[in-house]
């Protein structure tokens, strides 16, 4: 089975955000109070008591039919990017009975449809490892399922 490797927002497009730039809606991010979602940069829960961005969020290099955009929340204050990549981070780890969804797709960025699945989160590490048995799955993303929320990039290890 391959090793995984969970990759969070690139920094330096993290860092432009939280000094207010624009995201993938055009729009400056919001700012609330009360923390609350993972940031998807350091993939730790924003606590109730720290400012948090609201922003839309497209992980894709270019626009194409595939390249969804959604709501996505990070850390308002610069926050370091999560390091243990090899680790399904410890707040996935810890919320139990949620489920997800892996997304696979290819080297062109196109969903790979027979990559995709909804699973229990304490099944999601052996489910990715299963999608890359398939040669042609170049990546995947993990979203909440109730919400299609994209949380992180799965690649191989």
């Amino acid at each position: 089975m391959p090793k995984l490797k969970f990759v969070p927002m690139p920094t330096a497009h993290v860092r432009d955000l939280q000094r207010g730039s624009i995201d993938s809606n055009g729009q400056v991010p919001e700012r609330k109070l009360k923390g609350g979602g993972p940031c998807r940069h350091c993939l730790e829960a924003i606590k109730e008591s720290e400012e948090m961005l609201i922003l839309g969020y497209r992980p894709f290099p270019e626009l194409q039919p595939y390249a969804e955009t959604g709501p996505i929340f990070l850390h308002a204050k610069e926050c370091a990017p999560y390091k243990e990549v090899g680790e399904l981070p410890a707040m996935f780890k810890q919320a139990g009975g949620l489920f997800m969804i892996a997304r696979g797709y290819g080297d062109d960025n196109r969903i790979k449809y027979s990559a995709c699945k909804v699973v229990p989160i304490s099944e999601l590490e052996s489910n990715c490892e299963n999608l890359f048995l398939d040669n042609d799955v170049a990546y995947l993303h993990i979203r909440f399922a109730q919400t299609n929320c994209y949380q992180f990039r799965v690649e191989r290890g």
